[in-house]
């Protein structure tokens, strides 16, 4: 038993220590009213830029080309994919606020018939929809800008590339921290293997919690700067949670619950309401009711 304590006490040393560096609250900034964790360049040196984005590259052509094979790219003259088009030309020229290197990336939107709840944007602007989100829960143009912007932000404030260099980075020191505590404790490597790696993967869901929270804000703030309802956020997870009414515990989740991102969306409306209202020629306090088809106050 004092074995067992003691190995977990290390490794939650090891966690706060080594494996899960954060950033001091003091190096907190604030953009156009939204918190930010800065951009922490010392991912780089774990993670190429340039590799990610070729590597990006690769896999966004490769899934469109097997799509096109399985007959499941939607075709360009479709309306679905020429709304998401049109929205995408709307909200990326508000992209470089966030990121200035965004105003060279060669965007690109495509849907994929397929009916998971799902949207992504790669590195350098590579987005892609599933039908499944747009059918299923019905979108408006501002819940589609909604989860556009989303995913846009995960890219502009290079959540990829961090993510990337804190799960090799966890990896190496899982690696080390196991080999470590078998030659200490006597033990079997394959228990301490296990014990750090479960650790590792509970800290890399952490740090994407962070992303999400991050990318619902900056994503709304380009959307409502490019004249759609950011109120389309709540909206937005309402329908997901009536999608989803068994939600996943938090702690394994790599998502926020949907409670808990309505509350954060709901306390910057004061940010990001004028910013809309100001593309409508009016103020906050004279806009109408969001009128998306779930109810928002």
């Amino acid at each position: 038993m004092k074995r067992l304590a003691s190995l977990v006490l290390l490794l939650a040393l090891g966690s706060q220590a080594g494996i899960a560096p954060a950033a001091p609250q003091k190096d907190v900034v604030v953009q156009d009213g939204i918190t930010l964790r800065p951009m922490n360049k010392v991912w780089r040196y774990f993670t190429s830029e340039q590799a990610l984005n070729q590597q990006s590259a690769l896999q966004y052509t490769g899934l469109l080309q097997k799509a096109s094979q399985q007959g499941a790219l939607v075709p360009e003259q479709d309306p679905r994919l020429r709304r998401l088009r049109a929205i995408a030309a709307r909200l990326i020229p508000f992209a470089p606020r966030w990121n200035a290197g965004a105003k060279d990336w060669k965007w690109q939107v495509n849907l994929l018939q397929s009916d998971e709840v799902n949207a992504f944007c790669m590195p350098g602007g590579r987005i892609a929809f599933y039908t499944g989100i747009i059918d299923k829960l019905k979108l408006t143009d501002d819940e589609i800008a909604a989860v556009m912007g989303h995913e846009i932000a995960h890219a502009l404030r290079e959540h990829g590339l961090e993510q990337n260099g804190k799960t090799t980075l966890t990896s190496v020191g899982a690696k080390l921290g196991g080999a470590a505590l078998s030659a200490w404790l006597g033990i079997d490597p394959s228990l301490t293997n296990s014990v750090t790696n479960t650790a590792g993967q509970l800290l890399v869901l952490k740090f994407s919690r962070d992303d999400e929270r991050e990318a619902d804000l900056v994503g709304l703030d380009v959307a409502s700067r490019a004249g759609f309802d950011p109120r389309a956020g709540i909206a937005l997870w309402r329908k997901m949670a009536e999608l989803n009414q068994r939600s996943p515990i938090e702690l394994l989740s790599t998502h926020p619950l949907g409670d808990e991102r309505i509350q954060q969306i709901d306390n910057h409306m004061n940010v990001l309401l004028p910013l809309y209202a100001r593309t409508k020629g009016t103020t906050a306090d004279k806009l109408p009711p969001y009128s998306g088809n779930v109810t928002v106050r």
